[in-house]
């Protein structure tokens, strides 16, 4: 029963549990610190009730049960004086809870985009290599740089909807209790007011979502268009290609523009109908039901309170619509990352390779494509292999496999016998020197590059200058005018194709590693400087498996 609670809970209010699952007790503080300044708000405004009386009736202690009996909950005489006095302290407490409420509020919103951004990139770091080699990358990218930056609006929308309907609460029940028909009236009119926004709402929230999967499209062809840049640039199709990115750009706007007139229509309707609602309940009650306008005045000051809050939770609901797709993007984002989430790994630890690796009949499938097919292999510890075959015969599927990126569909990985399912993979991994077909590059100093942001010690400048030496790169680090501290650019924009290729090898010559693959990794060099890094590998030979 407990468990369908939950579920029912988590479907109809789905939002809600978003923003719980991120602050905890932490929006229950929020809500009561709302509540508390809406009461303190609403016993202030009380206080015009006998002043109104007193100012009628000139007579100083004077005035109906109902204020005799608010003022004697404070032990105090019905007089001009005591209510002012009454009032002002009502809103000093108001004050002050406003102030410590604002400043939690900003705290709490720091304290959720803080958590989201560390759990969304906590959980891609988990998903496996399998499910990223074929993700939209300008999805993830999007949704970790450019939506995350705006989920913390998303988030101050939906507080304030909160907020504001307690606010609504409290002022409507305080109405109910000076003036019961009156507020009934009100209340009927305010659900007609809301029924007449439901369309607005609707199509806000539609565009809000096209908006989110035009900007997905829009970020995954601005990392193509720099990514191949030059070869745009060389081959004359830049304008083809920007072409393509300004209709994108023209989707995002479209729905921009859609929502920026579904709030000028919400705005511009808005107190227009409020006011004609209160001016026809305000005829109904005198002219209809014979009602007094001095009776209902102080209702009056709830109502324009509590439209007022009407007014700003309306606004506040269309701009968390105009939102609402970011909101999905991250909450869909994240359960995906779960569900690829890589499978726990044992806890074996391995401080040193000692006796190799042994694959024995290993299958391995892309879909129903079986790509390795019952492969026995045995790698001695510290001794150099080779993987020899025509394009797409799956050596690179197979060193995949060898590093732990890729799980088999079959047979047995073992490590110095001991099972890969068994092994702690992240120790395993940091073993692992791995210089791939595609150079890896930084956007950072050479040093950085290398060292992947080391410390500058003597101690690590000494292995840094090895490294270098060994990728025969330290000549023309030295030439440079700022040396090791020169930026390579996006990607290694500034470096030729070669270069690239020698700043990845000398960062895995830099590590303390056991085993080093190299996939093509000199296939990008000119002869000569193959030659001469062929010859500082080989050197190695004996020292680590490779």
């Amino acid at each position: 029963m407990q468990k369908l609670l939950r579920q029912r809970f988590k479907k109809y209010f789905s939002n809600f549990s978003f923003f719980y699952s991120r602050l905890g007790n932490r929006l229950f503080v929020m809500i009561f610190m709302t509540l508390i300044v809406s009461i303190f708000d609403g016993m202030g405004l009380t206080m015009f009730l006998p002043l109104f009386q007193v100012a009628a009736e000139n007579t100083p202690g004077s005035g109906s049960s109902k204020a005799g009996d608010l003022m004697a909950l404070f032990g105090l005489s019905i007089s001009v004086m005591n209510i002012l006095l009454i009032m002002v302290l009502f809103y000093i407490l108001k004050g002050v809870v406003q102030y410590v409420k604002i400043k939690y509020d900003t705290d709490t919103g720091r304290y959720f985009m803080l958590t989201t951004r560390k759990r969304l990139v906590a959980a891609l770091s988990r998903v496996t290599y399998r499910y990223f080699s074929t993700a939209n990358v300008g999805r993830i990218q999007n949704i970790l740089t450019g939506e995350l930056a705006t989920i913390y609006t998303t988030f101050s929308h939906y507080i304030s909807i909160i907020q504001h309907s307690i606010m609504i609460a409290v002022y409507m029940c305080f109405a109910v209790w000076m003036n019961a028909k009156f507020a009934l009236l009100i209340s009927v009119g305010g659900f007609l007011f809301n029924f007449l926004f439901s369309k607005i709402y609707r199509v806000t929230k539609q565009s809000s979502r096209l908006r989110v999967s035009a900007a997905n499209r829009y970020q995954g062809l601005i990392i193509q268009l720099v990514q191949n840049f030059k070869y745009l640039k060389a081959t004359g199709l830049l304008r083809a290609y920007t072409k393509k990115v300004d209709l994108t750009i023209e989707d995002i706007e479209r729905e921009n523009r859609r929502m920026g007139y579904m709030n000028a229509y919400a705005g511009a309707l808005r107190e227009p109908i409020l006011i004609i609602i209160v001016a026809g309940v305000i005829l109904l009650e005198v002219y209809v039901f014979g009602g007094a306008l001095a009776t209902i005045i102080v209702s009056l000051l709830f109502f324009y309170r509590a439209l007022s809050s009407v007014t700003l939770l309306q606004l506040a609901y269309n701009n968390f619509n105009a939102q609402l797709g970011t909101l999905e993007n991250v909450k869909w984002f994240e359960e995906e990352l779960n569900i690829h989430k890589e499978p726990l790994h044992g806890t074996a630890s391995i401080n040193i390779i000692e006796k190799g690796i042994n694959l024995v009949d290993i299958e391995f499938y892309y879909g129903e494509k079986k790509v390795i097919d019952r492969i026995n292999l045995t790698i001695p510890t510290k001794q150099t292999m080779a993987f020899v075959g025509e394009s797409g015969s799956g050596k690179t599927t197979l060193i995949n496999i060898i590093a732990g990126l890729l799980p088999i569909n079959g047979g047995q990985y073992t490590i110095d016998g001991k099972s890969i399912a068994e092994i702690d993979l992240y120790q395993l991994q940091n073993k692992i020197g791995y210089i791939s077909q595609e150079p890896v590059v930084f956007n950072d100093s050479i040093y950085n590059n290398v060292t992947f942001w080391a410390d500058n010690t003597p101690e690590t400048y000494s292995r840094f200058e090895t490294a270098m030496r060994r990728a025969e790169l330290f000549d023309y680090v030295q030439g440079l005018s700022e040396k090791e501290n020169t930026l390579l650019g996006n990607n290694g924009v500034n470096l030729s194709g070669g270069q690239k290729q020698r700043i990845s090898i000398a960062r895995e010559l830099f590590k303390d590693v056991e085993i080093l693959i190299f996939d093509e990794a000199t296939s990008a060099l000119d002869s000569e400087t193959e030659k001469a890094i062929q010859e500082n590998i080989d050197a190695l030979k004996g020292k680590l498996t490779i």
